[in-house]
């Protein structure tokens, strides 16, 4: 059964200047057990809720099954993570969760590429191994909530 295993909203943005330099520090409460999305805006309280650059790509999911033993959404500073589920081949579907509250549908717009930072933030080598696994940016098609647990999946493939 696909779950989802952990969210992420966070105010800040951990990732910024030269991996060098590392993260800011983590505000609490980042992970939790339910987040609320708003269509065309994304994550309420996620930094890049409502902001126009981010519109196509304001929701970020990542499969568990992508990641190393120990790594979670913090390191990965993706927002949904789920388990039993193929996100990295859904470029180009709409994603369809329901946790209980009713489906949320995700339009998969692109790849979420890792970048140096994972190096840092997981382990050496860590960029190179989360190239083509680093998750999906969704454009949010319905307000809605997610919850950790249980999930039912539907996808809807607009590919032809």
């Amino acid at each position: 059964m696909p779950e989802i295993v952990q969210l992420l909203a966070s105010p800040v943005h951990r990732y910024q200047g030269r991996p060098a330099d590392g993260p800011a520090p983590a505000p609490p409460h980042e992970l939790v057990e339910e987040i609320r999305i708003r269509a065309d805006l994304g994550v309420v309280g996620d930094r890049y809720f409502g902001k126009p650059a981010h519109r196509d790509a304001s929701v970020t999911v990542i499969a568990r099954e992508s990641l190393p033993p120990g790594v979670d959404l913090r390191q990965v500073r993706r927002n949904v993570l789920v388990a039993g589920i193929d996100v990295d081949n859904l470029v180009g579907t709409v994603l369809v969760l329901d946790s209980g509250d009713g489906p949320v549908r995700l339009r998969v717009n692109r790849r979420a590429h890792p970048c140096a930072w994972m190096d840092v933030a997981i382990a050496a080598g860590a960029w190179r191994e989360l190239r083509g696994k680093g998750g999906v940016r969704c454009r949010p098609l319905d307000d809605g909530v997610l919850r950790v647990g249980p999930v039912e999946v539907t996808i809807v493939d607009h590919r032809g």
